[in-house]
């Protein structure tokens, strides 16, 4: 069962969050995959991960880039993970059918969007019925507070 945890955003952005996240999954020697909703959001995030400050490293590929079981983080709209990754960033409302197939599984959603809350809950609510184990972190004043 993979550990999932929901990353509820109230701070700052995906594309904000994400890099250190990513980051630390890098320094365990992990690989990660992100799954986005949209091609233009893979090739946004792709950008935006190139020139994120910090890590100032992370390297990414994508299907336009091609060598996928070379990137130790591969940024896709396909629920895989061609890279061998063991865990799953989930983007956009995103969710995944394999989830079994990971060690870690991050969800992140904006809590600004009543939308995009309502359809964590039920994320949540699936992945709980499916026994997996599950934490809440919510971005406060001094970064994520684990809530559950």
């Amino acid at each position: 069962m993979a550990e999932i945890g929901f990353y509820h955003l109230t701070r700052t952005s995906a594309d904000q969050a994400l890099p250190l996240l990513l980051g630390r999954t890098l320094a365990t020697g992990q690989r990660a995959v992100i799954r986005c909703a949209s091609e233009d959001r893979v090739t946004a995030l792709d950008t935006a991960l190139w020139l994120c400050p910090e890590p100032d490293w992370l390297p990414h590929g994508t299907k336009a880039t091609g060598d996928a079981d070379l990137q130790p983080i591969w940024i896709t709209t396909e629920d895989d993970a061609p890279n061998g990754a063991k865990f799953l960033f989930l983007l956009d409302n995103t969710s995944s059918e394999k989830l079994e197939t990971y060690t870690r599984v991050f969800d992140l959603f904006d809590g600004t969007d009543e939308n995009a809350v309502t359809a964590a809950r039920l994320r949540y609510t699936t992945a709980r019925t499916a026994g997996h184990p599950l934490t809440y972190h919510q971005q406060g004043p001094r970064g994520w507070e684990r809530r559950g």
